[in-house]
């Protein structure tokens, strides 16, 4: 689902609402469920991707990254997912946000989005995830099996965040920073509940209690831009997402922004990725124009 708001007609990797407990492995290309990822498809649930064979790219939120055997990628919902599934063979760990209730794992963990497994490191999260994919496929349905699998999804979660860092001044791992201070982790946590219906940085220094001047220091010690850039980040990385995966309505994804006047969205828009929102509509594969929405499938 995407994080906040009503879903939109998007392109889903499932049409089906999942049961609670719901894991689930899948291929790579079953993602795509017949758009043969001609566009991005918006996640509705969290993903475990580990490549097996093949070199391609994957695009993270329109991120290029590099794919080969070793290649794990952790996604989550909401984001968009493009992949050149006829170049990469690859399982999928998919789960829903309830299927880890009850567990002492943190599903939201600061795990790097890329990471290419080496060693010791690779053999031990590929016996992870192929443990896990032969439980989810062998083991009858039952209580002791969903069991047995969930804490199994625990265990591969808890090593993933036991990764290290990133290497120091590389940024192949996509890991980004992964330590920060708990005024931006704040401010972040913040943005993802409000980014849809305020811009402003002193709504958000109001909400954590501190001044513009703190939230400022503590983005740019994290990231290198300011508050206000952080926020308009969130915002332009929602508007893509539903431009490049949903056929909605510009207007209509702008309106659900926080932009009531199209002009307005176009004009933040192109400022900030440099595109207008048709233009980037179609270079991502989408329909020129406005775009109309699909009947809902399912």
């Amino acid at each position: 689902m995407i994080p906040s708001g009503q879903p939109s007609p998007a392109t889903r990797v499932d049409a089906s609402p999942p049961r609670p407990d719901d894991i689930t492995t899948l291929a790579l290309g079953d993602l795509a469920e017949g758009v043969e990822w001609r566009r991005p498809v918006l996640l509705d649930a969290d993903l475990v991707v580990l490549v097996t064979g093949g070199h391609g790219t994957a695009e993270l939120d329109f991120r290029p990254l590099p794919c080969r055997p070793g290649t794990l990628l952790r996604a989550r919902p909401g984001q968009a997912l493009r992949c050149e599934a006829a170049r990469i063979d690859a399982v999928v760990v998919r789960w829903s946000a309830t299927a880890l209730r009850g567990l002492d794992v943190d599903a939201a963990a600061d795990v790097p989005a890329h990471w290419q497994l080496a060693g010791e490191e690779a053999d031990v999260l590929r016996n992870e995830v192929t443990q896990l994919v032969v439980d989810c496929r062998r083991q009858p349905d039952g209580p002791a099996a969903r069991a047995l699998v969930r804490h199994r999804l625990a265990v591969l979660l808890r090593r993933l965040a036991l990764l290290p860092p990133a290497p120091a001044g590389g940024d192949a791992a996509g890991a980004g920073p992964r330590t920060e201070n708990a005024t931006f982790r704040r401010l972040r946590q913040e943005v993802e509940r409000g980014y849809q219906h305020t811009r402003r940085v002193e709504d958000y220094a109001a909400r954590i209690g501190c001044s513009v001047r703190t939230l400022t220091r503590a983005c740019l010690a994290a990231t290198g831009r300011s508050a206000k850039q952080v926020i308009d980040d969130r915002v332009a990385l929602e508007a893509s997402r539903l431009l490049a995966a949903t056929d909605e309505p510009i207007a209509r994804i702008g309106r659900r922004l926080g932009f009531p006047e199209p002009t307005n969205f176009g004009r933040f828009f192109t400022r900030e990725v440099g595109l207008s929102p048709g233009a980037f509509r179609s270079a991502r594969g989408g329909p020129a124009g406005n775009g109309r929405p699909p009947a809902r499938r399912g």
